[in-house]
């Protein structure tokens, strides 16, 4: 497809950064604001269906939406001769899928700050009620300081206008990393996206996927019926109780997972707070897990208050306690200069 250099006489087309199934996304310059951002350009025969365009629209809005340091930043979305495009927040790095490719797998001291700032995310979206739908390590971006970003929220929803029948593949997620009840042909639900969450932890510490088949349909039979391979078959040396949180993660039913991406990063923040278990960092150089950057980690914004009312002094309460003793005390002369006036002392 031959590409316009110029969308909307605004946005210049610089370089392409990377090309899926539905779109093509290129780093670009807003020619207004004068910034590079990221620019995602949607197939033809998607923008060119009308109910897509208005389910676009809607979604696109509420992921604009969205400000959190793990989630990309979407500035703007639009239709040039017409291709739907979705301007963003211009990310640099690279995606979590490559990093894996190139690093075979990841310990659980690397893993686990990942996948925390993702849930940190990916939990601020479903409290303001956003489902993401189709959570991969395609679509978490990874900065060179080690800042991941979550992108696409909203894209999968919006497909679902398009292609009401394809469930299976492009409708409600990615095949390898859709939950059981996706599978199904069911609307996703914020236990669906910890569920693709848990794939996701699975891959990145065992470097393979739970279920692998080059059939959708097949994919979605595994996801729905079969049991994943124990993580300690792939890596004996992992603490027992992030097996079981993974297990718990990848349960079939959705009221038996945790129930929002919130819920999990708290327990693996809690997991990665103890300190009593050596076999946790799996390398002797390894640096506490706790080193994870403020804004994804809930436990330390609700900690640091609690830490510091033990020891600080109120001096609003105490000036104010001095000030209604001063007060009091200048009154007494006054009520015994009256006690007196009527009650003259007798000599």
């Amino acid at each position: 497809m031959e590409e316009t250099p110029l969308l909307n006489k605004r946005y210049q087309l610089l370089e392409q950064r990377g090309k899926g199934g539905m779109a093509i996304v290129y780093r670009a310059r807003d020619l207004m604001l004068e910034r590079t951002v990221a620019v995602k350009v949607l197939r033809k025969d998607f923008s060119s269906d009308v109910s897509f365009q208005e389910r676009f629209r809607q979604e696109a809005r509420a992921a604009a939406n969205l400000s959190h340091p793990n989630i990309v930043t979407v500035h703007d979305f639009g239709l040039d001769q017409g291709r739907l495009f979705i301007v963003m927040e211009y990310v640099p790095g690279r995606d979590l899928k490559t990093m894996l490719l190139e690093q075979r797998r990841f310990y659980p001291r690397e893993a686990l700050p990942l996948i925390i700032q993702a849930c940190a995310g990916i939990g601020y979206a479903h409290r303001a009620g956003l489902v993401h739908c189709d959570i991969k390590p395609q679509n978490m971006l990874v900065t060179p300081d080690q800042r991941l970003k979550v992108v696409d929220f909203g894209i999968a929803r919006a497909l679902a206008s398009i292609k009401p029948g394809e469930h299976a593949d492009i409708v409600w997620g990615s095949p390898q990393y859709f939950a059981p009840e996706q599978a199904a042909g069911s609307p996703p639900s914020p236990a669906s996206d910890v569920y693709s969450l848990g794939v996701v932890l699975y891959e990145l510490l065992t470097g393979s996927l739970p279920f692998m088949s080059e059939s959708a349909e097949e994919l979605a039979r595994l996801h729905l019926e079969a049991k994943p391979t124990p993580l300690s078959e792939f890596v004996p040396e992992i603490p027992p109780v992030l097996e079981k949180i993974v297990h718990k993660v990848l349960s079939k039913e959705p009221s038996a997972r945790y129930r929002t991406a919130d819920q999990l990063g708290r327990v693996l923040l809690n997991f990665g707070d103890t300190r009593n278990s050596p076999s946790l960092l799996l390398t002797p150089e390894a640096a506490p897990i706790e080193e994870i950057p403020p804004e994804s980690s809930p436990k330390s914004r609700q900690a640091a208050p609690r830490e510091e009312t033990g020891s600080r002094i109120d001096w609003i309460s105490v000036g104010l306690g001095l000030l209604a003793l001063l007060t009091v005390g200048g009154l007494i002369p006054f009520w015994m200069w009256v006690y007196f006036s009527y009650f003259p002392p007798v000599r």
